[in-house]
């Protein structure tokens, strides 16, 4: 995905909340970059940096907002917010 995806995604494949959550926003075709923490030291510190704890999936939004974790209704209702579905 390129620079312009609305959601940056930060998480781990062994994170079921991750997988349920990339589940999700493939499901409404919704564009994200995915950053893989396990992988990457600076997307580690990135997610910490942007949630303020250690917790994932971190999905950060094109209107400055940050959810950690969310559950699907409240993800549903982010991407409804920002019109992205």
């Amino acid at each position: 995905m390129a620079e312009t995806a609305p959601i940056q995604f930060y998480g781990a494949s062994w994170c079921g909340d991750c997988v349920r959550a990339q589940a999700l926003l493939e499901h409404y075709g919704v564009g994200f970059e995915y950053h893989d923490v396990d992988a990457s030291d600076a997307d580690k510190a990135k997610a910490i940096e942007l949630s303020g704890r250690p917790n994932i999936p971190v999905l950060a939004f094109t209107d400055g907002s940050v959810l950690t974790e969310p559950s699907n209704p409240l993800l549903n209702a982010k991407l409804t917010e920002l019109n992205l579905i």
